[in-house]
């Protein structure tokens, strides 16, 4: 295959075989998610690029241009991706005018280094292209990252093309894939799957079938031997049986995610039966036994695996932040390809709690790692003294999950709306404005801190079309109406369908009641078994130290406790004040021999629980998610 002339498209993903297809025309206005966009926008990617500018990763390229270039700087090959991720996410800034010129001038920078040390045949990797490197292009496939590397760098490509109109980084990305597509057409594929989503989204972006075409063969040799195994086995790369046979999500977490997203993409436009089939399988699998109630997935540090069925302890739960964008977007290609709400229901869980606990407050510290239990005496990695140091960090010698966390919160607008002939459908509720080709609406809440969700419609068809809404799996008597008028609520698979000849004006109210839930876990998840957790509409709640006057440990809360807990606004967010009991001490055995009967809690207390997102913010203090029951019936208290 040879390089060629790109041509700019309309920019919406095109699909040929999805039951619906995204909105392109969504703009988010108001309410948490813009919130977050804004952060983004003044505190995450400044911060990125600075952090970015001190680790070498800029500095990496520019030294290829030089006769002697100095060492590479940083431990992994794949530090590109950073850069990359980091344009995708400034490609939406840019494009909506929303940055500021120190932002464009590291966009024009870092662009015009990759089109001056890109090499005469089309690779591109600055790690690599170093005549000193220990290793040449293309000699370990299992651990180069190399075509990972292309992966995020034709995503960002892709985005600046749609965005901004900008087709020198889509460019420099179509030389490079041709140069894997001419190479890896028969043999190879990357130890870290990535490329496959990229490849589609190339073939969208250009119409060039052999990016499709080498996508799907990269989902196919999965367990066809073609990756040498090292350090771990086969399992960790998903590469011990071909995926179509995987018997249920496994190895290392983000690997999985991506991967399945891929071949969720290839689905997209092949329509292939048997694909759909393994990944709806797989699907149910992961959220049946392998998925946090966070919507977190990863159990395992030693190699940020997924681990096995209900293997899913709280305090040493991994839940990688990166993991949980794998999860929304397997899930969303999922949606796209089936209709069915329950994908994006666990994509509103991943994006309000997994997700979001990833960033602080203030946009600029990181956790890489997201555990749902903090133990009194926990100690940080880096050696912090408790109490002393911050519980997130500016940066990470892998820093893989902060430029993710810029490209995805500047991409949020894209998961909010999707549509099919005579009929959008309103997947998130958020502040925004929806353009379709047919119906516009102004969508008015405070969701996720309230369920009233207002929709004024603009333009629309004179005939009769579909406004469907999303039945969240967590809410219950839910009420609609139009123009005051009830309608009927019934949810048909996850979704609310409003049929009429619609009129600028006409108003459609939701209301989703939020009162709060209490959660059990199955029997066989060992880690929490009689143990309870507190939701409240998409948000999971946690207990701080902070927050509770006896320590966390120790807090005993009924359900009935829980369904009456009060709840209150606190720093612009909802927070649940809760009635409970302080258990008896402890016996200071290990392991003592249980006593006849249990006693109930002695001192009653008051906690406060506060969305799991926001933990972390105020120091290195104890925190649970789930939290212990009163002894009732003669059972054991967890």
């Amino acid at each position: 295959m040879t390089s060629k002339q790109v041509k700019p498209t309309a920019g919406a993903v095109r699909t040929t075989a999805g039951a619906v297809r995204p909105v392109s025309g969504v703009r988010i206005t108001g309410g948490l998610l813009h919130d977050w966009r804004r952060r983004n926008s003044t505190a995450t990617i400044p911060h990125t690029i600075e952090q970015l500018r001190a680790a070498g990763n800029v500095a990496n390229l520019s030294r290829l241009l030089e006769p002697d270039p100095a060492p590479y700087r940083g431990r992994y090959p794949f530090l590109d991706t950073d850069l990359y991720k980091t344009l995708e996410g400034l490609a939406y800034d840019l494009g909506d005018g929303r940055a500021a010129e120190p932002v464009r001038e590291f966009y024009e920078e870092v662009v015009g280094l990759l089109e001056r040390v890109q090499a005469p045949d089309g690779y591109l990797n600055s790690f690599f292209q170093d005549p000193a490197a220990a290793r040449k292009p293309w000699e370990d496939l299992a651990w180069g990252h190399e075509l990972y590397n292309l992966g995020h760098l034709i995503q960002a490509a892709v985005a600046a093309h749609r965005r901004m109109g900008d087709d020198r980084l889509l460019r420099v990305a179509v030389r490079f894939a041709d140069l894997v597509v001419s190479r890896f057409g028969e043999a190879g594929v990357c130890g870290h799957p990535e490329v496959e989503m990229a490849l589609v989204e190339l073939f969208r972006e250009t119409g060039e079938r052999g990016y499709l075409t080498q996508a799907a063969r990269f989902v196919d040799r999965r367990g066809t031997g073609a990756l040498e195994h090292r350090i771990f086995p086969g399992d960790y790369f998903q590469d011990h049986v071909p995926f179509r046979e995987l018997p249920s999500v496994t190895g290392h977490a983000v690997r999985m995610g991506y991967l399945a997203a891929g071949a969720a993409d290839v689905l997209l436009e092949t329509g292939d039966p048997s694909l759909a089939g393994a990944l709806e399988r797989l699907w149910d699998d992961m959220v049946a036994a392998k998925l946090y109630i966070t919507g977190g997935l990863g159990s395992r540090h030693s190699d940020e695996a997924i681990g096995d069925r209900y293997e899913l302890p709280s305090e040493r739960a991994y839940s990688e932040t990166c993991a949980a964008i794998a999860v929304m977007q397997w899930a969303w290609r999922m949606f796209l390809a089936t209709g069915g709400a329950k994908y994006v229901d666990v994509f509103e869980r991943v994006l309000h709690n997994a997700y979001a606990v990833g960033l602080s407050a203030d946009g600029t510290a990181f956790f890489y790692d997201n555990p749902l239990q903090r133990r009194p005496d926990h100690e940080q990695r880096s050696g912090a003294e408790p109490g002393g140091e911050p519980l997130r960090r500016a940066w990470f010698g892998c820093p893989c999950c902060p430029p993710n966390i810029v490209r995805w919160t500047a991409q949020l607008a894209g998961y909010v709306a999707a549509e099919r002939d005579g009929a959008v459908l309103v997947a998130a509720y958020t502040a925004a404005r929806v353009e379709t080709s047919e119906l516009d609406l102004a969508m008015e809440t405070g969701y996720p801190w309230d369920g009233d969700v207002r929709l004024t419609v603009g333009r629309a068809p004179r005939e009769a079309y579909e406004l469907v809404l999303r039945h969240p799996g967590w809410a219950r008597d839910v009420t609609v109406t139009v123009n005051g008028e009830p309608q009927d609520a019934t949810a048909r698979d996850g979704w609310i369908t409003l049929r009429r000849a619609w009129a600028a004006g006409d108003e459609v109210r939701l209301r989703l009641p939020m009162p709060v839930r209490a959660h059990g876990s199955h029997p066989y998840l060992d880690a929490t078994r009689g143990a309870v957790a507190l939701a409240r509409g998409p948000l999971v709640y946690c207990v701080e130290q902070q927050d509770s006057p006896v320590p966390v440990d120790d807090l005993a809360v009924g359900v009935a406790d829980i369904v009456n807990a009060n709840i209150e606004r606190r720093d612009g967010a909802v927070v649940l004040r809760v009635a409970a009991g302080a258990a008896p001490p402890p016996s200071a055995e290990l392991y003592p021999e249980l006593p006849l009967e249990e006693t109930s809690p002695r001192v009653k207390v008051t906690a406060t629980f506060i969305p799991y997102f926001l933990w972390g913010n105020r120091g290195p203090q104890a925190m649970r998610i789930w939290v212990r029951t009163p002894a009732t019936n003669g059972k054991k208290a967890t």
